[in-house]
C-alpha cells in the first residue's frame, strides 16, 4: 500500500505549510492545479519538491471554486466539466515537463472527488477526460469502494487503470462513501486515524459511522495536507506501511 498526501494548495498570502515537511515520507502527491487552490508558483514549487524527493506526482483538479476550496458541488455539462479537468491536468503535465518530470494518474478534488463516486455520469465524464488526455498513460485515483470490480468495468470501457484510495482521516458511512465534513465525527483526529489505518493493515476493513465493519480492497492510503497535525500522521503512517510490508 502507497502513501499519498494532497498538496500544492496554497494560494497567493494563504499558506498551507506542509508541502515539504511530508515529501520525504510519502509515494504520491496530488498536486493541485489552480482551481481550487495552488497557483503557478506554488505548482511549480510542489513539482520542484516531489521531484526532488523521488516522489509520484499526480494531478489534483476539482470544480473552478476557488472560494469554496473546491468543496461545493457544481452544476456543469458533461462538455464543461471534461474540458475543465483536461485543462487542469494540461497545466500541471505541461509545468512537470520543465522539470524533467511527467504526471502518472489523476485524482479529482472534493466535491468532484464525492459527486464522481455516487453520479455514473459524472464518472464516465471523469473517466472519459483522464482517458483522453492521458491516453493510455494516467491512471485515476477514486475512493476504494465495495463496487470495486462494477468501476473497474466501467473504466475499462475507456481502458482506463484505476487505483482505489482509502482515507486515513475520514469516517465512513454504512455504504461506503466518505461522510460529509458537514457532520460531527466526519473528519478523524489523529489518535482515530492511526486506529482506522492499523485495522486496515491488519484487516483490510474500515469500522463505519455506524459500527459496521466494510471491507476494502486499498492501492493507496490518503492524508489531507489541510487535516490537523497531517505531517505527525504522514510521517507515523510511513512506519506503519513500512512496518507492515516488513
Amino acid at each position: 500500500m502507497k502513501l499519498n498526501c494532497d498538496l500544492g494548495e496554497s494560494f497567493g498570502a494563504w499558506t498551507m505549510p506542509v508541502d515539504a515537511s511530508v515529501m520525504n515520507y510519502i509515494d504520491q502527491a496530488n498536486i493541485a492545479c489552480g482551481f481550487h487552490a495552488g497557483d503557478p508558483v506554488v505548482m511549480k514549487q510542489a513539482i520542484k519538491a516531489a521531484v526532488s524527493a523521488g516522489v509520484t506526482i499526480g494531478a489534483h483538479p476539482s470544480y473552478p471554486d476557488l472560494q469554496g476550496f473546491g468543496r461545493r458541488s457544481m452544476a456543469m455539462s458533461d462538455t464543461e466539466l471534461k474540458a475543465c479537468i483536461q485543462y487542469q491536468v494540461a497545466a500541471l503535465s505541461g509545468m512537470a515537463v520543465c522539470e524533467g518530470e511527467t504526471v502518472r494518474y489523476v485524482k479529482p478534488h472534493g466535491a468532484l472527488y464525492n459527486d464522481l463516486m455516487q453520479d455514473k455520469r459524472i464518472r464516465q465524464t471523469v473517466m472519459e477526460a483522464v482517458a483522453e488526455i492521458g491516453n493510455g498513460k494516467l491512471a485515476l485515483m477514486i475512493q476504494a469502494h465495495p463496487t470495486a470490480n462494477l468501476l473497474r468495468e466501467e473504466a475499462a470501457q475507456f481502458s482506463l487503470p484505476l487505483m482505489f484510495e482509502a482515507f486515513a482521516d475520514r469516517r465512513y458511512t454504512d455504504d461506503g462513501y466518505l461522510m460529509s465534513r458537514r457532520l460531527a465525527g466526519a473528519v478523524l483526529n489523529t489518535q482515530q486515524a492511526e486506529a482506522q489505518v492499523r485495522q486496515l493493515l491488519a484487516e483490510g476493513t474500515v469500522t463505519t459511522e455506524s459500527g459496521r465493519q466494510l471491507l476494502l480492497e486499498v492501492d493507496t492510503l490518503c492524508v489531507h495536507g489541510d487535516s490537523t497535525g497531517a505531517v505527525e500522521m504522514v510521517k507515523t503512517f510511513r512506519t506503519m506501511l513500512n512496518d507492515a510490508a516488513i
